[in-house]
């Protein structure tokens, strides 16, 4: 493990709109901030700007609500249209109650409304609100292959959110996609300090790397989406963000 680790905020991000190319804004960024890639560089990517860049916008206004949304609607005290997209976006609400819905996020993360966000989200006026990407894994590994085939140097890419978590106040970043790197590495069967073999210890790589990075991203106005973070190393076999979810028949919770 290593014993220090840089983290820094790339200056010099634009405003992301669809379409834009990320490999070219993340490549002027890092020579924004007086920096040139090296290899083993880890980045990691504030999925808002992954999602700007892929289209993944919806006009509230446009979204016809169905009668379980508008249902849940009354319920929850939310727009019906609004509800609407998160019942599409979800594989089943876990809890709700007023002014919160809990979903399951079709990708299989379990996150309020689903990940759909109406902050940082410019939209001229009109109400406009951003979903996750379709497959952020995917996103990151196109990312990493475009930025490798532009600098000949080798990258890992992490795609990050904030997610509230269960028993514990605060959001903290966690990886929704990942490539280059693994976002588990399975300690199972290794010594402790007194050479005891462990049984269970696993750790969520890709998830401490998206914590530590949202430090310097920050959550508001900050406007720092791309943290480079140089000095880690691994040995353990690659593994998308996927593989952080935890199956149902392991979740005692269900």
């Amino acid at each position: 493990m290593p014993t220090r680790l840089t983290i820094t905020g790339l200056n010099g991000v634009p405003m992301v709109r669809e379409g834009d190319d990320l490999a070219a804004i993340v490549l002027k960024a890092y020579g924004a901030t007086a920096l040139a890639p090296e290899d083993g560089d880890v980045l990691v990517i504030a999925q808002k700007i992954v999602s700007k860049a892929e289209g993944r916008l919806v006009a509230v206004a446009s979204v016809e609500p169905s009668e379980e949304a508008r249902a849940l609607a009354v319920e929850v005290e939310k727009d019906s249209r609004l509800v609407e997209i998160i019942l599409r976006e979800s594989r089943r609400i876990v809890r709700h109650r007023v002014n919160l819905l809990i979903a399951e996020h079709r990708r299989g993360w379990v996150m309020a409304n689903a990940g759909i966000d109406h902050s940082n989200v410019a939209a001229g006026g009109e109400d406009v609100v951003l979903l996750l990407p379709l497959d952020p894994d995917a996103s990151a590994g196109i990312l990493r292959e475009r930025l490798m085939a532009e600098t000949g140097r080798r990258f890992a890419v992490i795609v990050s959110d904030s997610f509230g978590r269960p028993f514990r106040r605060g959001t903290v970043g966690v990886a929704i996609g990942a490539a280059g790197l693994p976002s588990v590495i399975d300690w199972r069967g290794h010594p402790d300090l007194f050479g005891r073999k462990l049984e269970v210890t696993e750790t969520g790589f890709a998830d401490e790397i998206a914590a530590a990075a949202s430090l310097v991203m920050g959550q508001a106005d900050e406007a720092v989406p791309i943290a480079l973070v140089r000095g880690l190393a691994w040995s353990a076999p690659e593994a998308p963000a996927a593989a952080l979810i935890r199956r149902p028949e392991h979740d005692l919770f269900r």
